[in-house]
C-alpha cells in the first residue's frame, strides 16, 4: 500500500477548479494530491511573426516553479535560461497544440502559463492536464466574444507519470516515489488513445518490452480518468464522442 492508502494503479486525489484568475481568458487550478499548479490562458489577436500569412494560429507555454513550491527555497528560474524549465515549457506547448486545429484557430496566439504553487511530484503532467482546461475555457470565451468563429478543439489532452518500483508498476508518482523510483516515465495522450509524447528513463536497471506495455496500459487508464474529470468542466463546450477510446 502506498502513501494515503493508494493502490498501485490509483491516481492521487485530483481536483480542478476553473475560473480562478479574474483577468485571464481561461484559468484553472489543478491539484494532484499535494501538487498544485495554476494554469492561465492569455489571448493575443495575432500569430507570431513567423506565422503571419500562413492562416494558422499557435499555442505556446511557459512553466515555472515558485521559490517556496519545494522543501527548500529555490531561485526563480527564467524560461530563457534553458534547462528543465525550458524543456517542460516546450513539452506543455507541444502537448496542447495536439488539442486543436491550428488552422481553425486562425492567425491568433494563446499563451499558457503554468506556475507551480506546491510541488510533490508530477508537476509537468499536472500542468499539461490543467493547461488543457485553461485553454478550452479561453476558447469558449473567445468564441462568445466573436474573436474566433468556431471552437477549434479536436482532442482532449492529459498527462500522467508511471514508474517501476521493484516488479510493481505505479501510477501517478508523488515526490517520495519519484525520487527513489527505478524507472520513471511520463505519458501525454489524447482521448482518442493516441500518444502525443512518451518520456522515459531507467534510473536503476533497464526495462523490457513487457514492462513498457504494462506502463502504457496503466497510463492509458490514468489518462482516461483525467479525461472524465476534465469533461466535467469543459464537457458542455466539447463533448467527447462515443468513439472515444476511454
Amino acid at each position: 500500500m502506498r502513501a494515503y492508502g493508494r493502490l498501485s494503479s490509483q491516481l492521487r486525489s485530483v481536483k480542478i477548479t476553473p475560473h480562478v484568475s479574474e483577468y485571464a481568458e481561461g484559468s484553472a487550478l489543478i491539484e494532484f494530491g499535494r501538487t498544485r499548479v495554476l494554469c492561465t490562458a492569455s489571448y493575443e489577436a495575432k500569430a507570431p511573426q513567423w506565422l503571419l500569412g500562413s492562416g494558422e494560429g499557435w499555442i505556446t507555454a511557459e512553466y515555472g516553479m515558485l521559490p517556496r513550491s519545494t522543501h527548500q527555497r529555490m531561485k526563480r528560474d527564467k524560461i530563457t535560461s534553458g534547462g528543465r524549465t525550458q524543456e517542460i515549457s516546450r513539452l506543455i506547448g507541444r502537448s496542447l497544440r495536439a488539442a486543436l486545429d491550428l488552422k481553425a484557430l486562425g492567425e491568433k496566439q494563446i499563451l499558457i502559463d503554468c506556475d507551480v504553487l506546491n510541488a510533490d511530484g508530477g508537476t509537468r503532467t499536472a500542468a499539461i492536464t490543467g493547461g488543457f482546461v485553461a485553454l478550452a475555457l479561453a476558447l469558449k470565451k473567445l468564441q462568445g466574444l466573436s474573436e474566433i468563429k468556431t471552437l477549434p478543439l479536436i482532442n482532449y489532452v492529459s498527462a500522467i507519470s508511471v514508474g517501476i518500483q521493484g516488479n510493481e508498476i505505479l501510477l501517478d508518482l508523488d515526490y517520495d516515489e519519484d525520487s527513489a523510483i527505478g524507472t520513471d516515465m511520463n505519458f501525454v495522450m489524447t482521448d482518442k488513445g493516441e500518444f502525443v509524447e512518451v518520456q522515459g528513463t531507467a534510473e536503476d536497471k533497464p526495462f523490457n518490452r513487457e514492462q513498457l506495455n504494462m506502463m502504457m496500459d496503466i497510463a492509458t487508464k490514468g489518462c482516461g480518468e483525467l479525461f472524465r474529470i476534465q469533461e466535467e468542466i469543459v464537457g458542455p463546450i466539447f463533448k467527447r464522442t462515443q468513439n472515444s477510446s476511454f
